[in-house]
């Protein structure tokens, strides 16, 4: 069974290999949604959602919400963003728990999946 949670974090960045408005200096309100895979134990849930936020917001809200994405990426796409969020956060629920596909939205209507590898 596959289980989601969704957050936001707001970040500034700058496209360092694109040429456009984007090259700027500007700010996005991302939304992100991380997906596990794991079988529902004795107690009913695959993994508790509180234990999802823990990771995630250890792992990936206090170093990049309310940053600079540049002091982390040499060029911050949503792409590349949702690339390392994969890294920062695959592993750590477990090996029974599997993480599947991080999905980062840079606005309301544009974002990119991630499945790993």
């Amino acid at each position: 069974m596959q289980i989601s949670k969704e957050f936001k974090f707001s970040a500034a960045h700058f496209l360092t290999k694109y040429h456009g408005k984007c090259e700027k200096l500007h700010g996005h309100t991302y939304k992100l949604r991380v997906s596990f895979e794991g079988a529902v134990k004795d107690d009913g849930m695959v993994v508790d959602f509180v234990e999802i936020g823990e990771l995630v917001r250890e792992r990936v809200l206090a170093k990049y919400d309310h940053a600079s994405l540049n002091d982390f990426f040499e060029n911050p796409t949503a792409e590349n963003i949702a690339m390392q969020i994969w890294k920062d956060l695959d592993g750590g629920l477990g090996e029974k728990v599997v993480l599947k596909k991080v999905k980062v939205w840079e606005s309301e209507d544009s974002f990119v999946t991630y499945f790993g590898k």
